[in-house]
């Protein structure tokens, strides 16, 4: 049941059907071949999936970047972090960098920061004499800090879905991603010393408090998500419509970006964006299911086992199976799709679930940033104008970097889980 499901999956996916459509098919192909099962229960399955508090946070989440692209916000996130790290060598990579950090505690989503603070970033190394390859492989991989650091929408989906806290999930990201983002730096730091990339410009504390003053209601955003979250005093979902209210309110009538007429088109963009995501959630339940009642995740447990009884080299072969998925399947549908397969084979090895749901999550985010369903890739292609094999190649070293951090991590988990535990997570 299992192979001809993902089989059917893979073969509509490969002839041009919507990964959510492929996935509902073969889940309904599927049961009515092999089981009795109604196919009303299929319909009672993909509507109770949805009828589901936590995961009314996934489109508020989305709303909140939205109105941040639209609203100005992304600007003077820009402006603080030049006036900030702009005067160390490489500055507007540095800037590039931390205007990523400081847009993914906001947004949650990859493709927002790449469409919002990306294409300032990259117009503006241009201006510098930075490469524009080398600008847009930069932003391109800063694109996925969003994906870890809280709140991101896909630690949200993949927490919910494994059954784990959401809330140490989401504070969980935010020591990996500063840890992407710090040797990011160091590399664009030498990278820009050795080929004399960048001007120099001095350090000012007077510019540095303007901006900060002129970006405080936006930088305001995070610490109130992060902060509410971690003290308890309200939990994810309920900080997505925090996110959203404040946002609109910094908006509209602080920074004045945000004129009424165009919440419409802003509801609209949320609404096609958000149909997507729960679409593939309503079809992957049943799938999910299918998976169980033929007891694929027990069977694989057992096979991962018989490979080897380290956790080490468990993690190991499941990074790479991971890198691989990500690269051919949309991030939330392989979420969806995998959590059940692979919770089993994660509790047999004795790994943390939660360390393995956020590293599960980052090593998916390749995928948005690598050829051939990469979303942020293409993104990244039609603001710059380059082709894809040449922002491909380009992005090589960057893609090397993560990797290597995410070995690392697999080597010494407690780089992530240590920090959970003085926060009593």
């Amino acid at each position: 049941m299992s192979i001809f499901l993902l089989v059917l999956f893979f073969l509509l996916v490969f002839i041009g059907v919507p990964i959510a459509i492929s996935l509902g098919l073969s889940v309904v192909a599927t049961i009515v071949l092999f089981t009795e099962v109604p196919v009303s229960i299929i319909i009672q399955s993909m509507y109770s999936s949805m009828n589901s508090f936590i995961m009314v946070a996934v489109p508020l989440f989305i709303l909140a970047g939205i109105i941040m692209d639209e609203g100005g916000i992304a600007e003077r996130i820009f402006d603080f972090a030049k006036s900030v790290v702009g005067w160390i060598t490489g500055g507007l990579g540095h800037v590039n960098i931390f205007a990523s950090l400081i847009f993914a505690g906001m947004a949650g989503s990859s493709v927002a920061d790449i469409a919002s603070t990306g294409r300032i970033t990259i117009n503006a190394m241009k201006r510098d004499n930075y490469p524009l390859k080398y600008a847009a492989s930069l932003t391109l991989i800063t694109s996925m800090l969003a994906t870890i650091i809280p709140p991101s929408i896909l630690m949200i989906v993949a927490a919910s879905t494994a059954g784990v806290s959401i809330s140490a999930t989401l504070i969980g990201g935010l020591v990996p991603g500063v840890i992407i983002a710090v040797i990011f730096m160091i590399y664009n730091y030498f990278y820009s010393k050795k080929h004399g990339l960048g001007t120099h410009q001095k350090f000012e504390w007077k510019n540095v408090s303007k901006e900060f003053i002129r970006a405080f209601p936006a930088l305001l955003a995070p610490v109130i998500l992060i902060g509410g979250i971690l003290s308890g005093y309200f939990t994810p979902t309920e900080a997505a419509a925090i996110a959203v209210l404040y946002t609109l309110l910094v908006s509209i009538f602080v920074y004045k970006g945000l004129p009424f007429r165009k919440l419409p088109d802003i509801f609209h963009r949320t609404v096609n964006l958000t149909g997507t995501i729960l679409f593939i959630a309503v079809a992957a339940m049943p799938a999910g299911w299918v998976f169980e009642y033929d007891g694929l995740p027990t069977r694989l447990a057992a096979f991962i086992s018989g490979v080897s009884e380290s956790s080490l080299v468990i993690m190991l072969l499941l990074f790479v199976f991971l890198l691989v998925v990500g690269m051919f399947m949309d991030a939330t549908a392989a979420i969806f799709i995998l959590v059940p397969i692979l919770m089993p084979t994660v509790a047999v090895a004795e790994i943390d679930p939660v360390f393995f749901v956020i590293f599960m999550v980052i090593s998916l985010s390749i995928g948005l940033i690598t050829p051939p369903i990469g979303v942020c890739l293409y993104a990244a292609c039609n603001i710059t104008g380059l082709k894809l094999e040449e922002l491909s190649k380009a992005s090589l070293p960057w893609l090397g970097i993560t990797f290597a951090t995410l070995i690392l991590f697999i080597f010494f988990p407690e780089l992530i889980m240590t920090p959970l535990s003085w926060l009593g997570f």
